[in-house]
């Protein structure tokens, strides 16, 4: 699992660290964590002996290897500590045959660093000249700003990533992208785009999250020694899935494995019902019964004659999706009044009436949410983890977020959840259909509202990473978590 902070208890905690240890003793070793991480970017763990004997008798002679000596790597360095660090780093660099250049983006420069940068053989270059030698670099180190800053950068310095996109120039962030907020609310303002992020002490909510997870490229964390509580965000890895994931045993029977209930579809929509059963079949629902309309059943069985079409005892529902303009607008009270476990999808969401419990679960995209909120979509957009955590203040349920990055909030904790991050093509009509029922599957077999949601949509982003390329929903076929 991995866990993201918010830039207040990063702070905190980096105050309370160097109380005790001092300022320079993080930043030596935020700094010797990235001149570590910027090596093995140079000189990659791939390379072949031969490479490597190449490279030892290069220096030995004092001519270019190809490789780590006399790699050129460029500084961009602001008045921060983040510049620091970067600096600190560059000396380091310097000492093992990189040829080092900084520039200077602030208003001034962090003098420790610079004067051990300069002493360690180190030269300075102005932004024109850094610009006009970026085609030579072998890599752009990013030190401008850190959690501090406000998002955006000075012309001068977007110049730079502008064109370090643009030349294909490797770029490795110190702790964030410069330019990037650390946190919700993303904005369009320029910043780096980042191959490597190099953080330390935890990790940044924008090193998790959506548009700005992206443009921090790979993320490598430095433990700099900081103490810093429970996080704001967690984000599940495959074997947090495989952990959760319910698999049947030697006494299992369809019962106990599950028995979930759809009432989804309708004439106008068939379609969502076939999704969604979909969904709850392949999840490994022990039993699957479908409560819609007779006419969309007999779709139903057309497709998997394993699925009961009537009424019955169920352990979890499945409501919503594609009901179009439903008259009855009191099956999600009765179903929520009744406690049972509960997934309302789609149109379900506008038949939500007074307060819910923490084992309904919702699972809206920012569209839907934004109805709910009656905010803009686009407000949504911009910070989902506010969204979703007054989704759930508002309604008392558990919130499943649909989206390039899957959130889950529930009334039983202040932790904002992550599932597991998949491709984007996902993004396409019906995944939720499927998504709906993967869920009722899990809530059926017995998985809490949380973790149900978390399990279903971290499996069908695993599915998708492991089908390239555009699979309709309904083909994705659930890997065994295992």
């Amino acid at each position: 699992m991995r866990h993201a902070w918010t830039v207040a208890a990063i702070r905190d905690a980096e105050a309370r660290a160097m109380a005790v240890a001092g300022p320079d003793a993080l930043m030596q070793r935020a700094a010797a964590g990235l001149a570590a991480a910027i090596l093995r970017r140079l000189r990659p763990e791939r390379a072949v002996p031969e490479e490597r004997r190449e490279e030892r008798a290069a220096r030995h002679e004092g001519r270019r290897s190809g490789r780590t000596y006399g790699s050129r790597v460029l500084l961009v360095v602001g008045s921060g500590n983040n510049g620091g660090d970067a600096l600190f780093a560059g000396a380091a660099l310097a000492r093992r045959g990189v040829r080092v250049t900084a520039s200077r983006a602030g208003s001034g420069v962090h003098e420790a660093g610079w004067t051990a940068f300069l002493a360690a053989g180190g030269r300075e270059v102005d932004a024109a000249g850094a610009l006009a030698g970026l085609p030579a670099q072998r890599l752009v180190v990013d030190g401008v700003a850190g959690i501090g800053s406000r998002p955006g950068l000075a012309p001068e310095v977007a110049a730079l990533a502008a064109a370090c996109r643009a030349q294909g120039v490797p770029v490795v962030a110190v702790d964030l992208p410069s330019g990037l907020a650390p946190e919700p609310p993303f904005t369009d303002a320029e910043h780096f785009v980042a191959d490597l992020t190099v953080t330390f002490g935890g990790l940044k909510l924008c090193q998790l999250l959506e548009p700005a997870r992206t443009d921090c490229g790979e993320v490598e964390l430095v433990d700099i020694g900081l103490d810093l509580g429970e996080p704001a965000a967690s984000q599940w890895e495959e074997a947090d899935l495989a952990a959760a994931w319910p698999v049947p045993d030697a006494r299992s029977d369809k019962y106990s494995r599950g028995v979930v209930g759809l009432d989804t579809g309708s004439v106008d929509y068939p379609g969502a019902a076939v999704l969604g059963t979909s969904g709850a079949v392949h999840a490994g629902a022990g039993m699957v019964r479908y409560f819609g309309s007779p006419q969309v059943g007999a779709r139903i069985l057309d497709r998997f004659p394993n699925v009961i079409v009537g009424q019955g005892r169920v352990q979890a529902l499945v409501l919503g999706s594609g009901w179009g303009d439903r008259k009855d607008r009191g099956v999600v009270a009765r179903a929520v009044s009744a406690g049972v476990p509960l997934v309302v999808d789609a149109d379900g969401l506008r038949h939500l009436a007074g307060p819910g419990h923490a084992g309904v679960l919702l699972t809206p995209h920012a569209g839907e949410l934004a109805r709910l909120l009656d905010r803009s979509r686009d407000k949504v957009e911009a910070d989902p983890v506010t969204a979703v955590r007054d989704a759930v203040a508002a309604t008392g349920c558990t919130v499943l977020l649909k989206g390039a990055s899957q959130y889950v909030g529930s009334p039983l904790d202040d932790r904002l959840w992550l599932a597991l991050p998949g491709p984007g093509w996902t993004a396409q009509a019906g995944s939720g259909d499927v998504l709906a029922g993967i869920c009722g599957a899990l809530l059926a077999a017995g998985l809490p509202a949380r973790k149900a949601a978390l399990a279903g949509a971290s499996i069908q982003a695993l599915a998708a990473s492991r089908s390239p390329g555009p699979v309709p929903p309904q083909d994705l076929r659930l890997p065994l978590p295992l």
